[in-house]
């Protein structure tokens, strides 16, 4: 397994850099995408306490002794291609012996999630409690538990006066009140 961990760039875009690249990537390592993965923790990279996102990235890369013959193309690569989200790089390498990795796959599920084996979830967006169940026939009864006024058929008018008229008059009243 090829585990690419890009640090000091947003994770959002390292996904999409992932989506993008794996293919290419692969390809270059002459292995199944299956066994390139990236790496984007939450975290950030700073330099003498001023973070620098998108300024310095660096890359770490982790995988097994065989690819190091492959480590000038691979960096060649991720210099050209990540140089668009980052001023600076830095990419390191760090192998590792075949006999060092372990592996387990649940040969009940698939290796990986992807867009057709991904379930989401079905959310409603309606005013009021979830139905729990209970029989409430009842408008009333349905919306008991609010604390908020509905306006179903009004329609709510927008303030545009100026909300602080007066204020600085009530204030300078108050003090000489005092």
């Amino acid at each position: 397994m090829i585990t690419i961990q890009i640090l000091g760039l947003d994770q959002f875009v390292v996904g999409h850099y992932s989506k993008d690249h794996t293919e290419n990537i692969a390809n270059l390592l002459e292995v199944d995408e299956e066994e390139v993965n990236f790496y984007a923790p939450n975290s950030m990279v700073f330099h003498k306490g001023v973070e620098q996102t998108s300024w310095n990235t660096i890359v770490n890369v982790l995988c097994p002794h065989r690819f190091e013959s492959f480590e000038k193309a691979l960096s060649d690569y991720l210099l050209r291609t990540l140089c668009e989200f980052s001023i600076h790089l830095t990419i390191v390498f760090t192998y590792y012996h075949d006999h060092s990795e372990y592996v387990y796959l649940n040969d009940k599920y698939p290796r990986y999630l992807k867009g057709e084996n991904i379930k989401e979830a079905e959310v409603s967006f309606e005013f009021g409690m979830p139905d729990m169940g209970e029989d409430d026939d009842d408008e009333a009864d349905e919306h008991e538990h609010c604390e908020h006024h509905h306006h179903e058929e009004e329609e709510e008018e927008v303030f545009l006066g100026n909300a602080f008229e007066g204020f600085e008059e009530d204030l300078e009243k108050k003090h000489r009140d005092n």
